[in-house]
C-alpha cells in the first residue's frame, strides 16, 4: 500500500473528504494529523515552494514519515500522503486526474458540490483509488461507471 491517506481540505482546514487506507491510526491521531497537515500546507508559498513536503507523523512512541503531494484548486487543497520511495509526480498527476473527473461529473465542481454530494465524491474516489493504490486512470470508463450508478439511483 503506497497511499496512506487522501484529504480534501478547504482554506480554513475543514475536511471535505477524508479517506484513510492505513487503519492502525486512532481517531485522535487522525484528527491531529489533519490539523498538522493543514497548518503545514496552508503556510507554504505556492510561488516559491514545490507541491511536495515531508510529513512526520508520530504515533504510539514511533515516528512515521510520508511525502505529501498536494494541489490547490480555488479554495480547496487536495492532498495525498504516500510512502517515501514512491514517485511524487505520478501521485500529483493522479490528484489532477481526480479533480478533472470531479469537474466533468459535477459540471464545474465547487466546494458546495463536495459538501452536498459527499457520497458521490466517495464513489468517484473509490473508482480511482482502491486499497491504497491507483486503480483506474481511464476517464471515459470512470465516467461511464458513474453514469450507470446514477441510473441505478433514479
Amino acid at each position: 500500500m503506497s497511499i496512506q491517506f487522501i484529504l480534501v481540505l478547504n482554506r480554513q482546514g475543514k475536511s471535505r473528504l477524508v479517506k484513510w487506507f492505513n487503519n492502525s491510526i486512532t481517531i485522535q491521531q487522525k484528527q491531529q494529523n489533519i490539523i498538522d497537515i493543514h497548518r503545514l500546507i496552508s503556510s507554504r508559498d505556492s510561488k516559491h515552494q514545490s507541491n511536495f513536503v515531508l510529513f512526520n507523523q508520530s504515533q504510539k512512541n514511533q515516528q512515521q514519515s510520508y511525502k505529501l503531494c498536494y494541489r490547490r484548486y480555488a479554495g480547496l487543497y487536495f492532498i495525498i500522503a504516500i510512502d517515501l520511495e514512491e514517485n511524487d509526480l505520478v501521485y500529483l498527476e493522479s490528484l489532477h486526474f481526480f479533480v478533472e473527473i470531479l469537474d466533468t461529473y459535477f459540471n464545474n465542481v465547487c466546494e458546495v458540490d463536495l459538501i452536498f454530494n459527499f457520497y458521490k465524491l466517495y464513489y468517484i474516489l473509490d473508482e480511482i483509488y482502491l486499497g491504497g493504490e491507483i486503480q483506474d486512470i481511464s476517464k471515459s470508463k470512470i465516467l461511464n461507471r458513474l453514469e450507470k450508478l446514477d441510473m441505478l439511483e433514479s
